[in-house]
């Protein structure tokens, strides 16, 4: 990753060409005509738990269910050390989650002020990521993002998995919900470098749940429709295998394209952000979201 705010989206226009893209996308939610299932991902399961093990061929080289250690606001601080390579870190972090979990620092700006949007965000780790306990027990890192009252930039979030990072190929999963949405925030996890980018998912809360991919060297991106709701719980993977980029939401297909993909390490970037379309966030308002799983899978290291 060369920088820390992701390059510039493009969005579905109603063009006849993207309206093809999201039918031929729709369709993968449909049973084949010779009565075969839709693909899978390489687990072969939904997926709901964390997974474990190795999958087809991807060697699991990250299974946190949050489940332990309780990690309070203000303990992703001090982040700006080796940024952007395997070697970051956050210094307010201890044990396993220093070893495995680094977040853009404080003060980096997200990618609404290279957009030019009226509200924009600044990342602010102490403030808005934590793991604990859901009020029926259940471990999880939590992400709540929010904009102060008196109207000053949102206070976004983007955490990477440090065993992952610079890394070309392989499985990335997570189990997520958006427990509390309002207008003007976003996710949009990522790879991104070198002029190539693979978005999934991504799209303002309180919108769809959708998928893009930027092949490398141009070209017309890919639009993959995933679900229509982020406030439900959703298992996301992205897969990238030499050639490939494919996308499921909860076990199924829902994205394949093989123009331009990438060939070199990348990071996985988890990145929250303030709104790149619609309204943006409320002064005093917050949204969040819920992460009970996350997974992550080398290739071919066997």
């Amino acid at each position: 990753m060369g920088s820390h705010a992701a390059p510039h989206h493009l969005r579905p226009h109603f063009t006849l060409v993207s309206m093809a893209a999201v039918l031929v996308a729709a369709l993968l939610w449909l049973p084949r005509a010779d009565g075969a299932p839709a693909r899978t991902d390489a687990c072969g399961s939904t997926a709901t738990r964390l997974p474990r093990g190795d999958c087809g061929p991807f060697w699991q080289v990250l299974a946190e269910d949050f489940n332990g250690d309780r990690v309070p606001l203000g303990s992703f601080s001090d982040c700006d050390h080796h940024v952007d390579t395997s070697g970051a870190y956050c210094g307010g972090l201890r044990g396993t989650f220093r070893d495995n979990w680094w977040a853009y620092p404080t003060g980096w700006p997200d990618t609404a002020e290279s957009r030019g949007r009226e509200v924009v965000g600044v990342y602010h780790p102490e403030d808005t990521v934590s793991v604990g306990a859901a009020p029926n027990g259940d471990g999880r890192m939590f992400i709540r993002m929010w904009r102060p009252a008196d109207g000053g930039p949102v206070h976004s979030a983007a955490v990477v998995p440090r065993a992952v990072m610079n890394m070309a190929y392989g499985k990335y999963s997570a189990r997520i919900k958006v427990t509390e949405a309002a207008p003007g925030y976003k996710s949009a996890w990522l790879h991104y470098g070198g002029g190539c980018e693979m978005d999934h998912p991504e799209g303002e809360w309180t919108g769809p749940l959708s998928s893009f991919h930027h092949p490398c060297g141009g070209g017309e991106q890919g639009y993959f429709p995933g679900s229509d709701d982020w406030t439900d719980w959703h298992t996301v993977s992205t897969e990238w295998t030499p050639g490939h980029v494919r996308f499921f939401v909860d076990g199924r297909e829902t994205g394949h394209d093989t123009r331009g993909v990438p060939n070199g390490p990348l990071s996985w970037v988890m990145q929250n952000e303030s709104a790149l379309e619609g309204p943006g966030a409320a002064p005093g308002s917050s949204s969040q979201i819920d992460i009970t799983w996350v997974a992550a899978y080398a290739y071919g290291w066997k």
